[in-house]
């Protein structure tokens, strides 16, 4: 069965810093691009990065320069470092990979952002 597990979430101040941990079971998780999204309340799911088997990331424009991408295949671990963290970075995050058209997903580590 494949699993994906979020963790780090948590309540930090504007301008703090969270890294988000997105463990995979199930799966030969070194082959595959993982993706983290977020939702806020109301909104609908955005994508925020993404780091491809090889190590090449991509980044949404809003958390570029703030946040960072990695991996650690032999943790089956995708990393997301969060710094200069804003309210408006405030939602669930999840972290998904795609497998033979089928959408894996975990299930959500909230982050709130908040003085």
């Amino acid at each position: 069965q494949v699993q994906l597990v979020e963790s780090g979430g948590g309540t930090v101040q504007p301008g703090g810093s969270l890294r988000l941990s997105c463990t995979a079971s199930g799966i030969p998780f070194s082959i595959y691009a993982i993706d983290w999204y977020r939702q806020s309340p109301g909104n609908q799911r955005e994508w925020v990065a993404r780091i491809v088997s090889y190590g090449a990331t991509q980044y949404t424009d809003s958390v570029k320069g703030r946040f960072t991408i990695s991996r650690d295949n032999a943790q089956d671990t995708s990393f997301l470092q969060m710094n200069s963290l804003e309210p408006d970075d405030s939602a669930v995050y999840y972290c998904h990979l795609r497998q033979n058209d089928r959408d894996i997903w975990g299930q959500g580590t909230q982050v709130t952002v908040s003085a």
